[in-house]
C-alpha cells in the first residue's frame, strides 16, 4: 500500500475530509489532495504530526510496518477554525469544540470553553457572554454572573433576570437585592411581589417596616402613599426607580 492509499484509509477511519485533516496539521486541503494522489510526499516534521495524530509509527504510516500495524480506533470529529486577522494580538474568530474540554480565545470565540470579547460556550467568559456557565459584563446562561445584566434559571448581576435572581435590581421567581421583584422578592430597601420582605414591602404577603397590601393585583393604597414612603425613606433614590414601584399600582 502506498503513502498516499494508506494516508486516505486512515483519514475515512477517523472521519475526516480533506479539509479536516488539513486544518489538524496546519496545511491547505490542496496538499493533502497532492500526498493522497502520490505527486508529492510530507516531510519529516509532517510525517511526526500525522503519526501522533493517527497513533502509529512513522514506519506504520508509510507502509514500512504494516505487519505491525494495530486496530486505532477512529477519534470523535474536532472542529477548529482560527481566523487570520487579529485584534489586540487575539484572532478575531476562534472556533474550537468537539467531545472534550475544547478552548476557544479570541475576540469572537465559540467552543466548549470560550474566552472572549463575545462568547458563546458550554462554559464561556467575556464581555458578552451566552452558556450553560457564562460569566461576563452580560451574561446569558443557566447558570449566569453579569457585572452588568445576569440572565438565567441562577443569575447574579447588577440587574439579574432568573428563576432565583441576586443583584442590586432583581427580577424572578425568587428575587433577592437592594431592589427586588419577583413571586418572592427580599430585598434590603424595597421589595415587591406575592411573598415580600423589605424595609418598604409591597405584594399580598408582607413583611416590613412599612407595609403595602395588595390583593389579586388590587392594592389598598395610592400610588401618591407609596411615591411619599419612597422618597422619605429613600430621598436620593432615582426618580426612574421611584416611578417603576409606582406604576405597577
Amino acid at each position: 500500500m502506498t503513502f498516499g492509499e494508506h494516508l486516505i484509509q486512515l483519514r475515512k477511519e477517523f472521519n475526516m475530509s480533506q479539509e479536516d485533516l488539513a486544518n489538524q496539521i496546519h496545511v491547505t486541503r490542496q496538499t493533502i489532495s497532492k500526498w493522497e494522489l502520490g505527486i508529492t510526499v510530507p516531510d519529516m516534521d509532517i510525517l511526526i504530526d500525522l503519526s501522533k495524530l493517527f497513533r502509529i509509527s512513522i514506519d506504520e504510516l508509510v507502509g514500512n510496518d504494516e505487519k505491525k500495524k494495530v486496530e486505532v480506533k477512529p477519534r470523535s470529529k474536532v472542529y477548529e477554525y482560527v481566523s487570520q486577522r487579529k485584534v489586540f494580538s487575539l484572532p478575531l474568530v476562534h472556533i474550537h469544540f468537539g467531545p472534550g474540554l475544547y478552548r476557544a480565545k479570541g475576540i469572537i470565540a465559540i467552543g466548549n470553553i470560550a474566552t472572549g470579547f463575545i462568547s458563546v460556550g458550554l462554559v464561556s467568559c467575556g464581555l458578552i457572554s451566552l452558556g450553560v456557565i457564562a460569566l461576563g459584563l452580560i451574561s446569558w446562561a443557566c447558570f449566569s454572573l453579569g457585572l452588568l445584566l445576569g440572565f438565567g434559571a441562577f443569575s447574579i448581576g447588577s440587574l439579574a433576570f432568573g428563576g432565583i435572581a441576586i443583584g442590586f435590581f432583581s427580577f424572578g421567581g425568587v428575587s433577592m437585592g437592594l431592589y427586588s421583584f419577583g413571586g418572592c422578592a427580599i430585598a434590603k430597601n424595597i421589595a415587591c411581589g406575592g411573598y415580600a420582605q423589605g424595609h418598604i414591602a409591597i405584594g399580598d404577603v408582607c413583611k416590613g417596616d412599612f407595609i403595602f397590601h395588595t390583593s389579586d393585583g388590587i392594592a389598598d393604597f395610592t400610588q401618591e402613599e407609596l411615591r411619599s414612603t419612597i422618597l422619605r425613606e429613600f430621598p436620593h433614590l432615582w426618580g426612574f426607580i421611584v416611578d417603576i414601584f409606582c406604576c405597577l399600582f
